[in-house]
Parts: C-alpha cells; structure tokens; sequence
C-alpha cells in the first residue's frame, strides 16, 4: 500500500493537481459503435497481458495468458508469442509480439511502469529532435525505451507479415506502455506498415509536430482515456507537450462495468471534453480501463495470501 500511495503522490505532484472535483461542462463527443466496443475490449486486454510474466519472460512460442484472469478475450483466442522482451539494460522495456490467429492481428504490447529503471525513463522527460518527422521532439525517456525494443520487434513484425501478410499489425500499452506504442507505431508506419494504435491511460509523449505527425498517419489512432486519469496529464502543455488525436474518453467511475455509451470519442485536443474536463484527477482510475488493466503486476507485490482478483479490485 505504501508503494502504491508513493506513486499517486508522484504524479500528483508532477501533474500539479488534486482529486475528488466534479469535470468541466463542455462538449459530450462522439459516441462509438458496438463493433469498436468490443475492438477496444479485446486491445485492453492484449495491454493487459503485458503486465503478465508468462508473456514477457523470454519463452516465445507460446500462448498468451494472463494468470490474474483479466484477458479472457485474448485467452480464447488462438494466439502465439513471437517474441518476449524483459529487463533491457536501461529502461526495462518490456513486452511481446504475437499473432492471434483467431483475430488475424499481429499484437506488439508494451508494459507499463513495473520497475525503478521504468521510473527513471517516465522522469526524463527532455525533448530531444528525432528523425519521425520535420520538427519532431519527443521525450527522452520514452525514446529510449522504444529504441531499446526497436530492432526486436521490427524483427519480428517482418517476420510475421512475411507468414501472415494478411493480419493488421496492431500496437497496444498501458501507461508508459503506450508511450512507447505510439512512437513504435510512428515508426511502423513510415517503415510502410499498416499499423493501428490503441493507447490506454497514455501519458503525452511528444511535441505539437508529433502529435500532429502521428494524427495524421493512416491506420488508425485510438487513445483511450479512463475518467479523471491523472496520467494522461503529464508531462504537461506547459512542458510543450501535446497529445495525439482522437481520444476516446470512457466515462465510468472506478470499479465499474463500462458499457458501449460511456465511452465517447473526441476527435480534437480540448479541455472541455473527455479526461481533460476534470479539474482535478485520480490516480485509481489509471488501474482501471474495462478491468483491472494492471492485475498481474499488483498480484506480484501482494503477500501469497491475498492473490484473490476480487480483493485486489475492491483495493
């Protein structure tokens, strides 16, 4: 617990904000389909499995599973690990690729912070010039963890599509994870793949060039928002960080069944809508996104005894 209350402090510090106050009025966004519902269902529980140690402990070609119960769309799935990626020598980034051969997806998944070498990337957050685009800066930590996974996952994406041309190629992560996804997927598609993008709790990870530059890309954009999430709001405007477009902004308190009509999509940056609305955040509602998003990481620092999923989510 008090690992936990140390985090919530950082970032409410970093962020600059409190918590427990009612979103601006403003605009309501765009509702989505039941076919896209079930789409980000299914993305959130791949984000989820990279929490999981059975898909990142360098033991590919097996099957994706989540030991804490919260990817049971991905568990019925036929699905395969290409590779497995774990404790890199200076960010820790960590992740898999996989095919779903149900789905016809090629998976990258990037984790979340789970480590001291993850904070140390998440608190560097220098802009340094990259080669993604004109103008483009990015942060330096999350830059760095991507550049660590670089040559692993295009190996494998190569190779995937080169078995499986047919498949979309989809990158997904929680957190820091979908810091990382982002400029994965920015690199995916100038390299000439089709790739679609699914962000959950996303922190800002570039520039307005970037942000721009990766909006505009095909394939697709979809950053995913919970409530009042207080890491989407850092690193912050002020930094000269800007967010990628759109947002689709789930609209249910902590602990909740989400439902088709409380997610809504917003295809511009704006403090009157979506998680940018609320003045004041919390950092429980960064754990949850349709589920317990990072329950296999919070199974590993409880005692044995108290590996129940039910007791975790009511924590």
């Amino acid at each position: 617990m008090r690992s936990f209350l140390s985090l919530s402090f950082l970032i409410a510090l970093l962020a600059g904000e409190g918590s427990y106050a009612a979103p601006l009025a403003g605009l309501t966004g765009r509702s989505i389909s039941t076919d896209m519902f079930s789409t980000l269902q299914l993305m959130e529980q791949y984000a989820a499995a990279s929490y999981c140690s059975p898909n990142y402990d360098e033991t590919p070609n097996t099957e994706v599973t989540c030991p804490a119960g919260n990817c049971p769309l991905v568990q019925a799935a036929s699905t395969n690990t290409l590779v497995e990626f774990e404790n890199s020598l200076k960010t820790d980034v960590t992740g898999f690729v996989a095919v779903d051969h149900t789905n016809s997806i090629t998976v990258v998944s990037f984790r979340g912070s789970a480590s001291i070498k993850n904070w140390i990337a998440n608190l560097d957050m220098t802009q340094i010039t990259t080669d993604i685009c004109k103008g483009c800066k990015v942060h330096q930590g999350f830059w760095d963890s991507w550049t660590e996974a670089r040559d692993g996952v295009l190996n494998a994406i190569k190779s995937a599509a080169a078995s499986n041309p047919s498949y979309k190629i989809v990158v997904v992560g929680h957190s820091l994870g979908g810091a990382i996804s982002a400029l994965a997927a920015a690199e995916l598609r100038k390299s000439g793949c089709d790739v679609a993008l699914y962000t959950f709790g996303s922190p800002r990870v570039g520039n307005g060039a970037f942000s721009d530059f990766v909006s505009s890309q095909s394939g697709g954009n979809y950053r995913i928002t919970h409530y009042n999430d207080i890491v989407p709001r850092v690193p912050t405007l002020v930094q000269g960080y800007v967010h990628i477009t759109p947002e689709y902004y789930i609209n249910k308190p902590n602990f909740k069944a989400v439902a088709v009509s409380d997610i809504k999509e917003y295809k511009t940056n704006t403090i009157f809508g979506g998680n940018n609305a609320w003045v004041v955040t919390d950092i429980l509602a960064h754990t949850w996104y349709f589920n317990s998003i990072a329950q296999c990481y919070i199974n590993s620092l409880l005692p044995k005894r108290d590996l129940d999923v039910e007791v975790v989510e009511r924590f």
